[in-house]
């Protein structure tokens, strides 16, 4: 399966996920699957009035969407819009305060991924671990290209909890690259 990306650059995306319990839900419905704002409270511990009012926020970024033939009544569905490349936009187009909305998200995902190195480096799994570093000498434009046959690698991998093969289990993946020098 190879699971067409969508990059997103709006600020207001950016918005939608610098909450922490916005990237919960987000992360939740990544690793769980579809599910109402009454299932999200009970599984992150927070009441369904406050889980409405997040969900829509995420849905009008485009991070989140309903299911409408799950849903029933007044009981929404809701998942993760799939296929997603989120990205910061350009300095030059953002607000200051958009920036600061910016800045803030990038704080909350770096302390996410040093809670993840540290877990990958004292539990190890058999099995379920991997990692790799690297050294190159790359251009930019060389780094760019990296970067976008990293997104044609993931899109090729990207499969959900609907459509996971039997024995599957959720991974995160993390990839950076920056100067050495």
């Amino acid at each position: 399966m190879t699971q067409e990306r969508r990059t997103v650059t709006s600020p207001e995306a950016l918005k939608a996920l610098a909450h922490p319990l916005r990237l919960r839900i987000v992360r939740h419905l990544g690793v769980h699957g579809p599910a109402t704002s009454t299932t999200l409270a009970s599984a992150l511990g927070e009441n369904t009035g406050t889980l409405s009012y997040h969900l829509r926020m995420l849905e009008r970024g485009g991070l989140i969407e309903d299911i409408p033939e799950r849903s029933a009544g007044r009981e929404r569905w809701w998942r993760g819009v799939r296929g997603l490349d989120i990205r910061r936009p350009p300095e030059e187009e953002m607000t200051p305060a958009e920036q600061a909305v910016a800045d803030e998200l990038g704080r909350m995902r770096l302390e996410e991924d040093i809670q993840l190195a540290r877990r990958f480096t004292e539990q190890g799994e058999p099995g379920w671990m991997r990692g790799s570093r690297g050294l190159s000498h790359l251009t930019k434009e060389q780094l760019d290209a990296f970067h976008d046959d990293y997104l044609e690698l993931l899109a090729r991998y990207a499969y959900g909890p609907e459509d996971a093969e039997p024995g599957a289990r959720p991974v995160l993946l993390r990839w950076f690259g920056l100067p050495a020098d």
